[in-house]
């Protein structure tokens, strides 16, 4: 059985998703972006505030199911230029520490939804 996740607090789907699904003890999360959640507009400042708001996007739908970064096992991480890795990798690190930082991929990809720089989406377990 399927629970859906969905917060307010987290940009609205842009398309025929949602934003978190719950089956058992298990959250798979969908890529978050960094869409402000209050105005829709893109946050591209520079690829650490960029970062920073796809982490704070994901930290809403954790919350929205009851779980925090400490939840996470699993993150996949898709770069649009594989020199941010570094900077991405800083504002990454301070939602996890080495005790409880989860397994991770970092794919650099050709396109990324509207063109972004930076998407991220999470495992979690109860």
């Amino acid at each position: 059985m399927k629970k859906i996740i969905t917060t307010t607090k987290a940009p609205a789907p842009i398309g025929p998703y949602n934003q978190a699904i719950l089956s058992g003890n298990t959250l798979y999360t969908s890529g978050q972006i960094a869409l402000h959640p209050e105005t829709g507009e893109l946050v591209l400042d520079d690829i650490k505030t960029e970062t920073t708001q796809v982490m704070e996007n994901m930290k809403v739908v954790l919350e929205a199911a009851n779980m925090t970064f400490d939840n996470v096992v699993k993150t996949s991480i898709f770069i649009s230029d594989m020199e941010n890795f570094s900077q991405i990798n800083e504002v990454y690190s301070k939602y996890f520490n080495d005790e409880n930082a989860p397994a991770r991929e970092t794919v650099e990809v050709a396109n990324l939804p509207k063109y972004v720089n930076v998407e991220i989406s999470m495992i979690a377990v109860i």
